[in-house]
């Protein structure tokens, strides 16, 4: 989650109205305590940070454009005339920030303040008046404007901001709103955001101007309020009690970037990453509008006492319009240890007629108890003491080979990452951490025997990050078992949180690297045989973040490979991809990654025309239904007349547990449904196949 505060992009919707004489707000000005804090940042950052930063004017134009992008990104409030007084921090960013000189940078955000506040009180005069649109025009409105030029005229940004507000009316008269709810929805919106604007405070500001300081050298890097650091610890101590999602910032929505582990959205199985929520309400009440919201309010909406209820409005990632939302509700609970530790299962998988068992222990986060681990106590709680018990049980059970579940682990513990890998080596190097200096400190497990010498495969997805690239890099490097599944994070850095006189910072201070060199940064770990997924990697992953260091290598360690699984390969893939072209659910993924990609492509405008926007809007969401029938057919199973009834169908069944016969049943059929499920059922398939292969290879080495 992105802890840093950020001002609303653009308010949502528009009227035609010439501004020339702004409303005035209380004009903010940084105090002593924040002028100290952006010195100490600067130097933080100069000599603390892992990348080697010249704060030059070059940095500075970054830095200054990337406030620009913060306050104003779709160039939809400020003229290029509100901007020009202050084009001289283009070249004196960096100036301004080690002498503590913010004044400039305030102003700009007051300009900016004042025009927002005009604007936003313009619309609330428009729905005064009534709205009366005409939507039989063939007009479109541009949906993305970030690469757009600053407007010169005041008349440009009225001819935008009217498309705007006949694109919101649009929007809502399609959910089947009258005239009259329409107006209630768009002044209650319009209210919202000028009641948070006219509560704006400097600490605000600052920490606005600071997210563009810091994300300009890199995005993990940022400065945290007093308020944010309390939030941030909290979180850490995993006694947040909310939803167990994270959350950024994506232009004017917030968009889920992952689930937390075990948490109550991954259990109630109503959100996926890149969904937008676009309303938040209680359990009773009317839902609160979030578009164009700063992220920690949205959060603090999102949040509260454990056992009640949220709901949130939410378009999901695969919709092309931001009509097609749905309200979902979540108990929001703490995430304990015991809702992460590892757990396994034993598939079956068939062969001329025989069946195989295969084993998959899922570990959702590196984790350990280390309360009790600094206490001495002899039975902590830790990730690789739990898999260990699974692996023996596994044994027990006879299993041809075991698949490790990395899917949506988004790291935890290093230690654990690197006793980990040690329970399916011989002792040896796990991963290489370089710092600032230069210097590599190499880590290991230094214990002698191997837990499991048998077939293994490691499971990861793109929102496997950190240790588990670690894990998955270190197994991949010593040959020991394979990698399946979709390009993983990316995430090979490391950060630290050190104090401020006010505040604190977030610093990149370190970088990850495999023992064969290759660094884990923005290109993660590539998977030896690659399954289908719809998770976009534009949009969620390291590579997708603006400023994400570089990949790079560095020498490569001293150590043994364990087998060679890349002379089987080409057998491999072309078992999978057999059985992957008669796998339904495939099939489907293959096909709605396409098409997903191909509607957000094409999608760069949106009709004003309301018969030619339910159009578009239907023949979108038919091509999206036709594949996800096509599928279910390929099952067995009943088709959906909706869409967008796909997701909330599936994972029904699949939240509840009943010793019931008749509703195990039922449950196998959710299992069907599953799409999730397919990627560990084609694991075992393939890791029996690599297991054979290895089998055939032994005896043939024997003769």
């Amino acid at each position: 989650m992105s802890l840093f505060a950020t001002l609303s992009r653009s308010v949502a919707l528009a009227v035609m109205l010439v501004i020339t004489s702004p409303a005035a707000l209380a004009q903010l000005e940084p105090t002593d305590e924040q002028r100290q804090a952006a010195v100490e940042i600067a130097d933080s950052l100069r000599y603390g940070h892992y990348a080697d930063i010249t704060f030059d004017e070059a940095w500075s134009q970054d830095a200054f454009q990337r406030y620009l992008d913060i306050l104003d990104g779709q160039r939809a409030y400020l003229l290029r005339s509100d901007i020009e007084p202050y084009r001289h921090l283009e070249t004196s960013m960096a100036d301004a920030l080690f002498n503590g000189e913010l004044d400039d940078a305030f102003n700009l955000y007051n300009s900016f303040s004042d025009r927002q506040r005009a604007r936003l009180e313009s619309l609330l005069a428009q729905l005064d008046e009534g709205l009366n649109f005409d939507f039989d025009s063939n007009e479109r409105l541009e949906i993305d404007r970030e690469e757009a030029p600053w407007a010169s005229r005041q008349s440009e940004l009225d001819e935008l901001w009217r498309k705007r507000l006949k694109n919101d009316a649009l929007t809502l008269a399609l959910t089947d709103l009258d005239n009259e709810q329409i107006e209630t929805n768009l002044r209650q919106r319009y209210e919202g955001q000028l009641t948070r604007l006219e509560q704006t405070e400097s600490e605000d500001v600052f920490g606005v101007l600071m997210a563009a300081v810091t994300s300009s050298i890199d995005p993990h890097t940022g400065y945290l309020s007093p308020r944010q650091g309390e939030s941030f610890d909290i979180q850490m101590s995993l006694s947040l009690e909310g939803i167990g999602a994270l959350l950024q910032s994506d232009g004017e929505y917030v968009k889920v970037s992952s689930l937390v582990p075990g948490g109550p959205a991954e259990r109630a199985g109503v959100l996926e990453p890149a969904d937008r929520i676009i309303a938040v309400g209680q359990e009773e009440g009317e839902m609160v509008n979030v578009v164009g919201m700063r992220l920690d309010n949205v959060v603090d909406l999102i949040r509260g006492p454990k056992d009640s209820v949220v709901r949130l409005d939410v378009v999901p990632a695969q919709a092309v319009d931001t009509t097609r939302s749905q309200i979902v509700e979540i108990t929001r609970d703490t995430v304990s240890l015991e809702d992460q530790a590892a757990s396994s299962e034993v598939i079956e998988v068939e062969r001329n007629g025989e069946p195989h068992r295969l084993g998959v222990i899922n570990i959702p986060t590196f984790y350990v108890d280390f309360d009790a681990w600094q206490a001495g106590e002899e039975e902590y709680r830790s990730t690789t003491r739990d898999v260990a018990k699974e692996v023996e049980r596994l044994k027990e059970e006879g299993v041809e080979g075991i698949v490790l579940d990395l899917r949506n682990n988004g790291g935890g513990a290093l230690q654990e990452a690197n006793s980990l890998i040690g329970l399916f080596i011989d002792r040896g190097p796990t991963v290489q951490v370089r710092d600032a200096q230069g210097r590599i400190q190499l880590y290991g497990d230094s214990e002698a025997g191997t837990l499991y010498d048998g077939p293994l495969g490691v499971l990861v997805n793109r929102l496997s990050a950190s240790a588990s690239e670690i894990f998955a890099g270190a197994i991949q490097d010593y040959g020991r078992g394979l990698v399946l599944g979709t390009q993983t994070f990316g995430k090979g850095t490391v950060q630290t949180l050190n104090e401020l006189s006010h505040g604190q910072i977030k610093l990149t201070r370190a970088k990850f690297y495999r023992i064969s060199g290759d660094s884990t940064q923005n290109r993660g770990v590539e998977p030896d045989i690659h399954f289908p997924t719809l998770i976009d990697p534009e949009r969620i992953g390291e590579s997708s973040l603006d400023n994400a260091l570089a990949w790079d290598n560095v020498q490569d360690v001293q150590y043994r490979r364990y087998g060679e699984p890349e002379t089987v390969l080409d057998k491999l893939i072309t078992q999978h991809d057999t059985r992957a072209e008669d796998n339904p659910n495939f099939r489907y993924l293959e096909r709605q990654s396409t098409l997903a990609r191909q509607l957000r492509e094409q999608h760069t405008s949106v009709s004003l025309n309301r018969e030619q926007r339910k159009r578009e809007m239907e023949a979108q969401e038919a091509e999206q239904l036709s594949l996800e029938n096509q599928r279910r057919r390929a099952l067995g199973l009943e088709e959906l007349d909706e869409w967008m009834d796909a997701r909330t169908d599936v994972t029904a069944g699949l939240a509840e547990e009943t010793d019931d016969a008749e509703a195990s049943a039922g449950n196998e059929e959710d299992e069907a449904l599953a799409v999730d499920r397919a990627y560990v059922l084609e694991s075992a398939e393939v890791l029996l196949d690599y297991a054979h292969l290895q089998d055939t290879q032994r005896l043939a080495a024997k003769r």
